[in-house]
């Protein structure tokens, strides 16, 4: 048996560089905006590097910290996450943007209790699942009690409203169900009843309606409901092969609200073109192919599905966001990862990327199953 290695370093090389390609997009999707909003071109540079800086020092944290430890207090992260979730809704705590209350206001920052539970679900699940008596081919003891939980999320998480939120719990529970080996079967028959509820909440509520509506067809209303699906695609197609260049683009002037954050895919697009764009999606798939791997061969039951849910985790954002921006499905805010605008995002994404660290260092071979 040999001796633990080290950390992932192309893993590590892989996060740093698309946490610097986020930093200088981010500068290039705001300076105007910020500019003309707060009179600071740098307002949101300033902000993003910040929360990196607190970022990768938490990445740093984690990766030395065993992550066993974590499964520790399972019960308490989702506890806690919970607490979190209903605090939003007491007048004066939750901060409330958007016609949506998602966020803790801190001082002068904020934090969405979303995200930690998230992590909160992948460590609880990642811990029971592990387990010798996990029932997991069992119906009613190895998968209801997770849908359960998975239920009060979704439940709190829609309340804000974040459908998009909401809707990455409910991936990240069957994911991670799936790969801890709960009968296909199973999960079929608990996904029946989801295709309804979705119809319902879409249905129910206007604006998700419109989404649909305007997915379909974007320029029925180019003004209003397809307006930004259509100036993110204008973005994409005027970038071409090699882009329009760095800081060159015309769509973050006004065209596209808030371009530093859902939709800076498309700046990516328009400024760095066919080539930037592609580069970044080659880069996320080689992160989520090292997490796969490192699930694959970590050295117990419980780093194989932190793993597993932390890059699933990731990798449903990378999708849903990339989708959204590139029309392939309706509007939905949803951030991309190490990218977009964001502190409380970037500070748990790089948080949960300092755990895989940990557990690929972790790892061990003995000439069997080969290196991850």
């Amino acid at each position: 048996m040999r001796a633990k290695k080290s950390i992932d370093f192309s893993l590590l090389i892989t996060v740093l560089i698309l946490l610097a390609i986020g930093i200088t997009m981010v500068f290039s999707a705001s300076a105007a905006s910020s500019y003309i909003k707060y009179n600071d071109s740098y307002l949101y540079l300033k902000s993003q590097g910040l929360f990196a800086i607190i970022s990768i020092f938490a990445m740093w944290i984690f990766s030395k910290l065993d992550y066993k430890v974590l499964g520790r207090y399972a019960v308490l992260f989702v506890v806690l996450s919970i607490i979190l979730l209903i605090v939003i809704f007491i007048p004066g705590l939750g901060y409330e943007a958007g016609g949506a209350t998602r966020w803790l206001k801190v001082g002068p920052w904020t934090l969405q209790p979303a995200e930690f539970a998230k992590t909160a679900l992948i460590i609880f699940m990642a811990k029971l699942l592990s387990r010798k008596d996990n029932n997991i081919k069992s119906f009613t003891k190895g998968v209801i009690p997770y849908l359960l939980l998975m239920f009060v999320y979704f439940a709190l998480i829609i309340l804000q409203p974040n459908m998009s939120m909401a809707g990455s719990i409910v991936i990240i529970t069957f994911l991670m169900l799936f790969v801890a080996g709960a009968k296909i079967l199973h999960l079929a028959l608990c996904v029946a009843p989801v295709v309804p509820a979705v119809i319902y909440l879409v249905k129910n509520e206007s604006y998700r309606l419109n989404r649909w509506l305007s997915y379909r067809d974007p320029w029925a209303d180019p003004l209003k409901t397809g307006y930004q699906a259509i100036q993110s695609l204008l973005a994409l197609g005027s970038g071409g092969i090699f882009g329009l260049g760095l800081g060159n683009s015309r769509q973050k002037f006004f065209y596209i609200p808030e371009a530093q954050n859902d939709f800076i895919f498309s700046i990516i697009g328009e400024e760095l073109g066919f080539i930037g764009a592609a580069t970044v999606i080659l880069l996320f798939l080689f992160l989520i192919w090292r997490g796969i791997r490192i699930s694959l061969y970590a050295p117990d039951l419980f780093g194989c599905l932190l793993a597993a849910g932390i890059t699933s985790m990731i990798g449903i954002q990378v999708a849903i966001n990339i989708a959204v921006v590139t029309v392939s499905m309706p509007t939905t805010g949803v951030n991309l990862p190490l990218i977009s605008s964001g502190g409380s995002s970037l500070l748990f994404v790089m948080a949960n990327l300092g755990v895989l660290l940990n557990i690929s260092s972790q790892i061990k071979t003995d000439g069997s199953r080969g290196d991850p």
